[in-house]
């Protein structure tokens, strides 16, 4: 009698729980996002606000809806876009017009500065985190910087695009003035930072702000804009080694930024197919376009190319064995990348894309193991020629 209560009880408690939505098997539910990004497109520039979960459960039918912000979930992981979405209401817009929100594009400008500063490093020694964080501060204003003016140039396309309709200028947040006057401060904070580097670099870097205003007028008169792109965010494999040697050595750093350009004409290529009908559209061209169903073959060559600079500029500034064999390693992640590429899915467009990050952090942490194995080599050999 007792057991036939209490297994009745128990019943009854996991029904009521069920109905008041305490337990739902996750199997049983469908998440979407709601609130900032377009459902047309996996990653538009504004930001999601919240969850949605239907049920599925076929104790319940009726479909209900509960929505969780972000802000009120057990989780202490922070993400850029929290951060932005936190900040005041009337600053939002200028940090989503930096992209602060997505640090990736930071990031992919960042790390060839990253490499040429680790590559001149000498011998046996880590890199000068002085430059690192000095370089970290200059690619976050300038691809705020370049942001900008890409969306002031853009303001009429983006608003035809799903993914860029919700861009700060194009939404009409922001004006021309207001955005001019925010790429003024952008561009003198950065002009800050780079007089802290020698002579030398402060023409190297001045000299790149051609190519930081011009880039976004190139996809409306070449289908080659990635390729500019290229130039102008592969820079720091110049500045880098300039700011901490005084001077290029163009026999490392000219290999090294080849191969950088290659490496973006590679991610910048994937990104692209996320927007190719979109840019048919609107009459913008991008190396998507251009290579179309020919877009594995071209990433193939340019990995190849990408690959050999690499592979010079180790060579050129006398790198070990620790270099060559990551160097193994991002020639399988880029072969993986492109291999099982699907250009029709921007979802898996994007996922590609935002790999690119840890391909450029492995490079890293390869030519910092490789110096610091110069050190073991030099020592024996000392140890081979001191008598015995």
């Amino acid at each position: 009698m007792l057991p036939a209560k209490l297994t009745s009880r128990l019943t009854l408690t996991a029904l009521r729980r069920i109905q008041l939505g305490a337990y739902y098997p996750l199997s049983n539910c469908l998440i979407y996002t709601d609130g900032g990004r377009t459902r047309n497109h996996p990653h538009s520039d504004s930001s999601v606000s919240g969850r949605v979960w239907y049920n599925r459960s076929p104790i319940c039918p009726t479909h209900k809806r509960y929505e969780t912000q972000y802000n009120s979930r057990r989780c202490f992981s922070i993400s850029a876009a929290t951060v932005v979405n936190s900040a005041p209401a009337s600053v939002q817009p200028y940090l989503r017009l930096m992209r602060l929100d997505k640090p990736i594009g930071t990031w992919l400008l960042y790390l060839p500065s990253t490499w040429s500063i680790a590559l001149a490093a000498d011998p046996g020694c880590l890199p000068h985190l002085g430059m690192l964080t000095l370089f970290g501060t200059g690619a976050m204003l300038m691809r705020g910087a370049g942001c900008t003016i890409n969306d002031m140039w853009d303001k009429d396309f983006d608003k035809k695009v799903a993914r860029t309709a919700t861009r700060p200028i194009a939404a009409g947040e922001i004006s021309q003035m207001q955005a001019l006057v925010f790429l003024g401060g952008q561009l003198t904070l950065a002009l800050g930072v780079l007089l802290c580097l020698n002579y030398y670099s402060i023409a190297l870097g001045a000299a790149s702000l051609s190519l930081v205003v011009t880039y976004p007028l190139m996809k409306r008169i070449t289908y080659w804009p990635q390729f500019v792109l290229g130039l102008t965010f592969n820079w720091g494999a110049l500045l880098g080694w300039s700011a901490v040697k005084g001077c290029c050595d163009w026999s490392v750093c000219l290999p090294l930024y080849f191969s950088g350009v290659m490496w973006t004409l590679i991610y910048d290529t994937i990104y692209a197919h996320q927007d190719k009908e979109d840019d048919v559209k609107v009459g913008v061209k991008s190396t998507a376009l251009r290579f179309q169903e020919q877009t594995k073959p071209w990433l193939s060559g340019f990995t190849v190319a990408m690959m050999s600079g690499l592979v010079a500029a180790g060579i050129n500034a006398e790198q070990t064995l620790p270099y060559y064999a990551v160097l193994s390693a991002v020639a399988i992640h880029l072969t993986h990348q492109i291999y099982t590429l699907n250009i029709n899915r921007p979802e898996d467009c994007w996922k590609k894309f935002v790999s690119n990050r840890n391909l450029g952090l492995l490079l890293f942490l390869g030519i910092v193991a490789g110096n610091l194995w110069k050190e073991r080599q030099e020592t024996l050999l000392q140890n081979e020629e001191a008598p015995r």
